[in-house]
């Protein structure tokens, strides 16, 4: 019995370093994280510690069953956050194996390995957290769907444009039509890598795995919801005016929807904020946030020019004969718009540190 469990120990030890070696590449180079970085160091080189040679020597690869093995699962990674979740999930089966069969080789093999399961599900939700944030912070075009016999061809269509940020909105809709469009719009938007978040529904949102909720001002406060969704997920909410922004500020949104800029169907009845809402959040607002209301192609140059970075649009994309050209338009508006951003910015630099100048 002896040689199997060294055997088995062997390939666990080797299988957890090296699912904790592809994360902690990522923390490094990907994310420049150093606190993630050397906590996948730190695990790998304490599991190395009980990597010994009696363990290493009942080593048997040429009569190993399971190196022919394999799953078509394991031939592809649609995008990092699968990379990412593969092989956590290496690891994690790899330090349940070492914890049992630890048990009749070393019983402080056992308690070290069962220390550092714990440790690796924490790192795991904060990496999470973190990728989630990243994206979020990078996203400058934001689709709401509306109701519509094509929403699945009109989002893939949109994601094929680059699209990175889809929140589906259905307020029509019976709760099975929901969370089958919910279900099928989030896996969709995960292998295009993009988040994620539902409208309104903390419900839905946790039922299908969803990257966040987006919250009126009339629904759950931000506090509750956090409660309810934890850490990991984002949470959005609208905002009218300045009082609004502030709340959801202390409240601790992690993005708002300021607007509506122009009058919209979406928001009947709602009169515009206009343009001194974009500009009074350019001054206050220091979490992401999304200008929103009647935005196309004809007014998107004026929020821009008002101060707006990130735009939020429902018809301009779900109503358009061609949405990847149309998402194409958007992003290639809002990239010129942060390189003169950054053009004017090193440019300041320049002329209060050049000495000629």
């Amino acid at each position: 019995m002896q040689p199997a469990v060294y055997r088995i120990l062997d390939a666990n030890l080797d299988r957890a370093r090296e699912g904790l070696r592809v994360i902690e590449e990522w923390c490094r180079f990907g994310l420049n994280h150093a606190e993630f970085t050397e906590q996948c160091k730190h695990l790998r080189q304490e599991l190395a510690t009980w990597h010994h040679s009696d363990l290493r020597s009942a080593r048997n690869t040429p009569d190993d069953p399971g190196t022919g093995l394999t799953h078509a699962n394991e031939a592809t990674r649609g995008t990092i956050a699968h990379v990412l979740q593969a092989n956590f999930c290496r690891v994690e089966e790899a330090l349940r194996v070492l914890e049992e069969y630890g048990k009749v080789y070393r019983q402080d093999l056992t308690e070290a390995v069962k220390h550092m399961r714990y440790q690796v599900y924490t790192l795991e939700s904060q990496l999470i957290t973190q990728h989630r944030h990243q994206k979020l912070h990078q996203a400058m075009l934001y689709l709401i769907t509306s109701p519509s016999e094509t929403v699945f061809e009109t989002v893939e269509a949109a994601l094929k444009g680059g699209l990175t940020l889809v929140q589906y909105r259905d307020k029509d809709a019976d709760d099975l039509t929901r969370l089958n469009h919910a279900r099928a719009l989030r896996r969709m938007c995960h292998e295009y890598g993009a988040l994620f978040i539902v409208n309104d529904r903390i419900d839905l949102a946790l039922a299908v795995d969803a990257d966040g909720v987006h919250l009126g001002q009339h629904d759950f406060p931000v506090e509750l919801a956090r409660q309810m969704l934890g850490s990991q997920r984002i949470i959005g909410r609208s905002t009218h005016n300045g009082d609004d922004l502030y709340r959801a500020i202390q409240e601790g949104a992690d993005y708002v929807g300021v607007g509506p800029v122009y009058e919209t169907p979406t928001k009947a009845g709602r009169p515009a904020a206009g343009l001194d809402c974009v500009r009074h959040a350019l001054e206050q607002c220091p979490i992401p946030w999304f200008a929103i209301g009647g935005i196309d192609a004809n007014t998107v140059h004026d929020v821009l020019a008002a101060g707006a970075q990130r735009v939020s649009v429902v018809r301009a994309i779900m109503q358009a004969e061609q949405p990847t050209l149309a998402v194409q338009y958007f992003m290639a508006q809002l990239d010129q718009k942060r390189r003169s951003q950054m053009g004017q910015k090193f440019a300041k630099q320049d002329s209060i540190t050049d000495p000629w100048m």
